[in-house]
């Protein structure tokens, strides 16, 4: 159900199926100078068949309409299995239609009885609004001449209540040659609602706003180092609002000209509240401000405290000029209530976007949904509007009636009649059947707070990062090179995937409460059961029914990469949690050999690099491998580094460690000394990576000191050894402290490595870390001036980042280049998302399908347009996975720079 079928440029549409995503279809288009229009902020995960749904609109609406505007045809499939091929018909045919003894006669006869029997009713009674009343669009159904009519338009915007739609035929628009963004910064988000009208009346394509708490947020979270250039500060003054106002034409003259004109008029606005602006006209520039701009929902998520924003209210739509004096009235009712919310959307269409904080944990919050809802509905009426203009009704259908009036209300009832007599499709949503004596959903139905309020309140707070998911579904992302959430993109299946995985163990969670199980004391047990008794548990039949296997499931198939704890709006941390449920897990049943192997892969790997040749000898052997797949359920497992570290490195001064000699130094000669924090990957896997950095240090004048190997402990985290991980943390803390104290620069090569000791350590020592700081290569390359190389040694490199660094440390691409370029040598950085080895993960027999299909989703195509010399990649999974699907094994990128200079 996710194909695009066919293609026309030439007639300007496209067939899909309804599981198509927004994204992907524009994908396609794009090559073709084409897009499909409606303009969401969920395109990376919308799909078509969703957008039809709800008749989706969003940015730019004005010109580009809804999506039923773009509807030429759509394949369903009745409650009964009838399929319904729907498209435009004229009234002549509709006519003939409506006296057959069909399934799409009964509806065709019932649509003009409604729509053309109705008409007058229908115009006095529906808003003259952009976002017209859909849910069911009795307006539209019939074109403005009564020439023709669309059955589509009813399907459209039905929310799945009377058919399930297969496939769709839309219309496509040609791209637009030229853009520009002209973002305009007010003092107050009055001023920018009541400024707003004028641009729209000045020919602007689109005006999106947002206030100033989702600027605030914004500036919080890892999209600002795209965009802080972009919305700058205004010097002596606050940005309280902001519109970006989006010009498109085919004519760059058009554009300066439309331009010139809104500058003109701003420049002399003071007295509107506008403090500033700026203009962009790169298309990628401006993608980036609407990337930031459709963040917002998830944005607001990320405040603090257990009141949360909550979508009941949150797309009225109202007549433009009404919207700021609605706006300021709606905000007026919020506070008279005490809420916190934050304001986004669509001034152009009248829309805006507003979720008020609440605490859904608490009863008497919870009641105020409904209390709220009764106000907001009595406030749109007021003003001439809409309780929903973008997300359909869903559970505010009890409020169908006040806004269609009876008359009108019966005859949505008539139509749902026709289409689904025994209310099989999405029952309770618009309408029931004429005939049914069943509810219409309502506010005030059961809510997801009334099962989390079942969870302790010291439960709730200790797993926030599990508590705090809203749903915003960005993990469902479609783009490929994006890093969150490998796992989805390759199974499709939304329980593998952040939002999936924090439902899983909030119910897990649940569960345990209602049975009484402490699990802040679970986590904690100092006596946990008996070898015997996990033995007992795993092989019981009796627990099969357990849970936690489901839980255990999904857990398992997380790569714990770590993309979703910066990529994710709220920051909903996987692996976190994963590990922390791995824990308590096995406290009750017994560990597979593989998690004891990784969790011990750091004390085992420099045992084994005091006889590589031998170790490797054995991994070489098939037997030996097959061997290791059918016990320990690995595969591919690394040869170690031959000749070793210590080989590469004998007789040089950096092997000398001396913790008391360092500390006699005086202060001059330590500041020429750089310390290398030892993995285990890169030092016993990959030794001369280890040994060209230490060529590097000193090329660049300074005394390398290779610190002895410690284990860091993160294969223990991943694996849930969290006790072990603890004491494994405690000691390396303790030692890089010391190493810290005298002032010595830290460096490592890892990026998931160096990275733990940020993350992890701090989360599990607390205070006890310290504030000993270990860098990335790149982190402290940046302070150097470096020499450039000759002429004849440069080409183009390609830098493939590694996915955990490139999220927590969004900058570190651009800082690579700045390095190379420093040095005279060219850098471009590749877009990719995870190349599928994560670790371990990639080695583990159960996940060679996904780790496969991962690295083929943007690695494998990437790499090829590359020589290998080429390609330069930080991370050792990642040139460990290119080694092993394309028989050559990248450098990483201080090796080029060890190599020139």
């Amino acid at each position: 159900m996710n194909q695009v079928l066919e293609v026309n440029p030439e007639q300007s549409w496209a067939r899909v199926q309804a599981g198509v995503v927004k994204d992907q279809l524009n994908d396609v288009l794009k090559p073709l100078g084409f897009f499909f229009a409606p303009d969401l902020s969920t395109s990376s995960r919308a799909t078509i068949g969703g957008m039809i749904s709800t008749d989706a609109s969003g940015q730019g609406s004005l010109v580009y309409g809804k999506t039923s505007d773009h509807i030429l045809g759509l394949t369903s499939v009745m409650a009964d299995g009838t399929v319904l091929n729907t498209a435009p018909m004229t009234m002549d045919d509709a006519k003939i239609l409506s006296q057959k003894v069909t399934p799409i006669a009964k509806i065709t006869q019932q649509l003009l009885d409604t729509c053309l029997g109705k008409r007058q009713q229908i115009l006095e009674k529906f808003p003259r609004l952009n976002r017209f009343l859909t849910g069911y669009d009795l307006e539209n159904t019939l074109n403005e001449d009564l020439t023709s009519l669309d059955i589509s338009r009813v399907i459209t915007g039905s929310e799945g209540s009377l058919v399930f739609v297969a496939e769709a035929k839309v219309n496509i628009t040609p791209i637009s040659r030229f853009k520009a963004l002209v973002n305009v910064k007010y003092d107050s988000f009055e001023s920018a609602l009541r400024h707003a009208p004028s641009m729209v009346a000045a020919n602007a394509t689109s005006v999106e706003t947002v206030d100033s708490n989702v600027l605030n947020l914004a500036k919080q979270d890892i999209i600002w180092h795209s965009v802080e250039s972009l919305i700058t500060e205004v010097a002596g003054k606050t940005v309280l609002g902001l519109n970006m106002v989006e010009y498109n034409s085919n004519d760059q003259a058009d554009i300066e000209q439309k331009i010139a004109t809104l500058s003109a008029s701003l420049e002399v606005a003071e007295n509107l509240g506008v403090i500033g602006y700026q203009i962009t006209y790169d298309k990628a520039d401006i993608q980036k401000i609407y990337a930031m701009r459709k963040k917002s929902v998830g944005l607001l998520g990320k405040t603090k405290g257990s009141k949360k924003p909550i979508a009941f209210v949150e797309d009225t739509a109202v007549p433009p000029e009404n919207l700021a004096d609605f706006i300021m009235e709606f905000r007026a009712l919020l506070d008279g209530h005490g809420l916190k919310y934050g304001m986004f959307g669509h001034v152009d269409a009248g829309v805006l976007h507003v979720r008020p904080a609440l605490d859904m944990c608490d009863p008497e919050q919870e009641a105020m949904v409904p209390k709220i809802s009764e106000q907001v509905v009595a406030l749109v009426a007021k003003y001439g509007g809409l309780m929903w203009g973008e997300h359909g009704k869903g559970y505010r259908s009890e409020y169908g009636p006040q806004f269609f009036g009876k008359e009108l209300f019966a005859e949505l009832r008539k139509i749902k009649t026709v289409f689904d007599p025994h209310n099989k499709m999405n029952p309770g949503k618009i309408c029931t059947p004429i005939e049914s004596t069943e509810s219409l959903v309502s506010v005030s139905d059961k809510k997801r707070g009334e099962f989390d309020r079942q969870i302790p309140i010291e439960v709730r707070t200790s797993f926030e990062a599990v508590m705090s998911c809203n749903g915003n579904g960005l993990c469902f992302n479609y783009d490929t090179t994006s890093p969150m959430c490998p796992s989805f993109k390759i199974t499709g299946d939304r329980r593998h995937s952040p939002k999936g995985r924090a439902g899983m163990v909030r119910e897990w969670l649940r569960l345990l409460s209602n049975q009484n199980i402490d699990v802040i004391a679970l986590e904690h047990n100092i006596d946990p059961p008996s070898w015997f008794e996990r033995f007992r548990n795993s092989t019981d039949k009796r627990v099969d029914n357990d849970f936690s296997h489901e839980v255990l499931e999904v857990m398992e198939g997380c790569l714990a990469c770590k993309a979703c704890s910066s990529q994710c709006p709220v920051s909903v941390d996987v692996p976190g949690f994963r590990s922390r449920f791995l824990s308590m897990y096995y406290q009750r049943y017994m560990r597979p050999a593989k998690d004891h192997l990784v969790g011990n892969i750091e004390k085992m790997a420099p045992l084994m690099a005091k006889a590589p040749g031998f170790i490797n000898f054995f991994l070489r052997q098939g037997w030996v491998n097959s061997v290791i797949r059918k016990t320990i359920g690995y595969i591919d497992t690394p040869i170690l580094s031959q000749p070793t570290l210590n080989q590469r490195l004998n007789g040089n001064a950096a092997m000398h460690f001396d913790l008391d000699g360092l500390k006699q130094l005086s202060p001059e000669q330590l500041a020429k000394k750089v310390c290398i924090v030892q993995d285990p990957f890169t030092s016993f896997y990959d030794a001369q990576v280890v040994e060209s950095l230490v060529t590097l240090i000193t090329k660049l004048g300074y005394e390398a000191v290779l610190l002895p190997f410690m284990p860091n402990g993160k294969p223990q985290h991943v694996k849930g050894f969290l006790k072990e991980f603890a004491k494994t943390a405690k000691t390396s803390a303790d030692f890089l402290n010391q190493l810290d104290d005298l002032g010595l620069p830290l460096i490592g090569v890892d990026p998931s490595m160096v990275l733990c000791y940020r993350d992890e350590y701090t989360k599990v020592l607390g205070a006890g870390r310290g504030e000993f700081k270990v860098q990335l290569v790149h982190e402290w390359l940046l302070q150097f001036e470096l020499p450039k190389v000759s002429q004849d040694k440069t080409q183009q490199y390609a830098l493939f980042g590694h996915c955990s660094e490139k999220t927590a440390l969004p900058t570190s691409e651009k800082q690579w280049q700045q390095i190379f370029a420093k040095a005279g040598l060219n850098l471009a950085a590749v877009s990719v998302g995870c190349c599928g080895m994560a670790g371990t993960f990639g080695h583990e027999a159960s996940h060679i399908e996904e780790s496969t299909g991962i690295y083929n989703l943007s690695w494998k195509q990437a790499v090829s347009q590359f020589q290998p010399e080429q390609i330069v990649a930080t991370g050792y999974s990642c040139r460990s996975q290119v080694a092993r699907f394309e028989e050559f094994k990248p450098k990483h990128p201080l090796q080029i720079l060890a190599e020139y200079l």
